[in-house]
């Protein structure tokens, strides 16, 4: 198994921990995180914004440019983020874990294992985020202290050595999960569930009263006339729903007796405003995790408006996370005198576009038009084979420098005004 390195992997140095160093119960912990965890993907938004997200990540491939000219480059490192990371992992799996960790639990880790000559990375393993505790020493620099999951061992990581992908924090260590965040809104979210729940497993009835003009008052006594203890009315209300309470009971014909009258209670689920209070829990956990609400089948669905939101979902939730593990892998993932020569690491957002053929076919267009594309380049972003004079680039001659226009007007007129 992966992890069991870790307690086999010596830590380089051995600074002394601060005293309030946090100490992780690996199993407490544990379990305390993925059961609150657990319940909020009970809800139908959260599972599917999680997944949206995760999969979004988990699709981009990741490549190099200098940063310079812009020219794309192929360092070893590419290897491990595009096809095999570790032994267990692919590419995708890694990059929708972390992703998952990193909203769940409001940090991801990934630990780099390398060359003992080289230093150059030569796996790449995602660590469970509840296991790792990141701590300061006097002089400011940041270690990662990790629990083994299933053995208790510790060990002790430099920051080079740990890929440190960050939720919401404030003091840029310590971070904030959006399930933290969001769990007044989860939470409540989770109740309308439960009382959905529990009334279909009622049969779907309303309660009701049950009356009768008898004093039904003190307790009910045996058949010696001894007192059992048990209220009247406690009594008659568990032989009631006995009978008549729960889903395989539903419709069943009351007989009344004893003067009895039975007065449904009219509630129902328009009077709780189930649905409304529903949706607007589904839009409030989409805002907390950016996803447009047509993501999540919620929402009114148009074409239009649903393009728009794709446009911003890219912009506005994607590429801010996609900038924090694009900084963090170049500068933890390539060696220094690769990143002197300006070297980076980036990931391909325009897989994001793929299944928009539409939008894709003209932002190829445009950027043809004006020059910025070749041939070849529109050909490398769908993973297609060059062609030969693929290379050249072409403008339009519509559009000259004002400077220019009365000359040029003059030529194409025939010399004349």
């Amino acid at each position: 198994m992966i992890l069991d390195a870790l307690v086999r992997r010596p830590a380089r140095g051995t600074p002394t921990a601060p005293t309030n160093a946090v100490t992780l119960d690996a199993v407490g912990l544990t379990g305390v995180v993925q059961s609150g965890e657990t319940a909020a993907m009970k809800l139908a938004a959260v599972n599917r914004c999680l997944e949206v997200l995760s999969d979004s990540m988990g699709k981009m491939p990741s490549y190099a440019m200098v940063s310079t000219t812009r020219e794309r480059v192929y360092p070893p490192v590419l290897e491990l983020l595009n096809l095999r990371p570790n032994e267990a992992m692919t590419p995708f799996i890694r990059r929708k874990m972390l992703e998952i960790n990193r909203l769940t639990r409001g940090n991801a880790y990934e630990w780099v294992l390398r060359d003992p000559i080289s230093m150059a990375p030569v796996e790449l393993i995602p660590l469970p985020a509840e296991l790792v505790s990141p701590w300061q020493d006097t002089t400011g620099r940041v270690w990662y202290d990790v629990t083994h999951p299933y053995n208790g061992g510790r060990m002790r990581l430099p920051s080079e050595d740990v890929l440190h992908y960050k939720g919401y924090t404030r003091d840029g260590l310590h971070c904030i999960s959006v399930l933290q965040r969001a769990a007044q809104v989860i939470g409540a979210g989770l109740s309308a569930q439960e009382y959905q729940g529990s009334y279909y497993a009622n049969g779907g009835q309303p309660s009701g009263v049950l009356s009768t003009e008898a004093d039904l008052g003190g307790y009910v006594k045996d058949r010696s006339g001894k007192n059992t203890g048990v209220l009247k009315k406690d009594a008659l209300r568990k032989e009631w729903e006995r009978i008549h309470v729960g889903p395989d009971k539903a419709y069943k014909i009351a007989i009344m007796d004893h003067g009895l009258t039975y007065t449904p209670i009219s509630a129902t689920m328009a009077d709780a405003k189930y649905v409304e209070n529903h949706d607007v829990t589904v839009l409030d956990i989409c805002n907390f995790f950016g996803v447009p609400a047509y993501k999540v089948n919620a929402g009114k669905q148009s074409y239009s408006s649903n393009e728009q939101n794709a446009i911003e979902y890219v912009v506005g939730t994607l590429q801010p996370t996609i900038n924090q593990y694009e900084q963090e892998q170049t500068w933890k993932l390539l060696l220094p005198h690769q990143r002197r020569e300006g070297l980076e690491l980036h990931l391909n957002m325009m897989v994001e576009l793929r299944g928009d053929f539409a939008s894709r076919a003209n932002w190829y267009r445009t950027m043809t038009e004006i020059g910025a594309y070749s041939v070849n380049d529109v050909l490398t972003h769908e993973d297609m084979p060059n062609v030969p004079g693929g290379e050249s680039r072409k403008a339009s001659l519509n559009y000259v420098p004002l400077e220019d226009w009365k000359e040029l007007s003059k030529q194409r007129s025939g010399g004349g005004m």
